[in-house]
């Protein structure tokens, strides 16, 4: 029996997913998102008590950022989609490990603007771990 694949991401696995990367910081900021940094610029954001049906908005590369916002429950992220962030409106949409994936990026497209000597001290860019099938 194939096992169906887990969709969404919640505030808890968001924090437990990136809350160990090296350099990251989490604070809240406009009331209930959660924020989540590295070297003091932000990566990720999502309302830490689930309301806006768990939106989850991130930095994407410039050459991603209108393909992802074509598909259906991603959308350019207000005020920050000058910067190329786009918001998932429906994570439940997308696999767990996709969204994952997506926010590895968004941490190693920040970190990279970071100074050398700062990326240095960060040592090596987490990865993620294959789900068992």
């Amino acid at each position: 029996m194939a096992r169906k694949p887990v969709r969404g991401l919640t505030a808890a696995q968001l924090q437990a997913l990136c809350g160990q990367w090296p350099g990251v910081t989490r604070d809240t900021k406009w009331g209930v998102d959660m924020v989540f940094s590295v070297g003091g610029k932000m990566f990720a954001v999502m309302p830490s008590d689930g309301s806006e049906g768990g939106r989850l908005s991130f930095k994407v590369g410039d050459d991603r950022f209108l393909a992802l916002t074509d598909q259906p429950g991603i959308i350019p992220a207000p005020y920050l989609a000058r910067a190329h962030w786009i918001s998932i409106t429906e994570p439940q949409r997308f696999a767990t490990a996709e969204l994952a994936a997506y926010i590895l990026d968004a941490y190693t497209l920040v970190r990279a603007k970071l100074t050398k000597k700062l990326q240095a001290e960060l040592g090596p860019l987490p990865t993620l771990k294959a789900e068992k099938a």
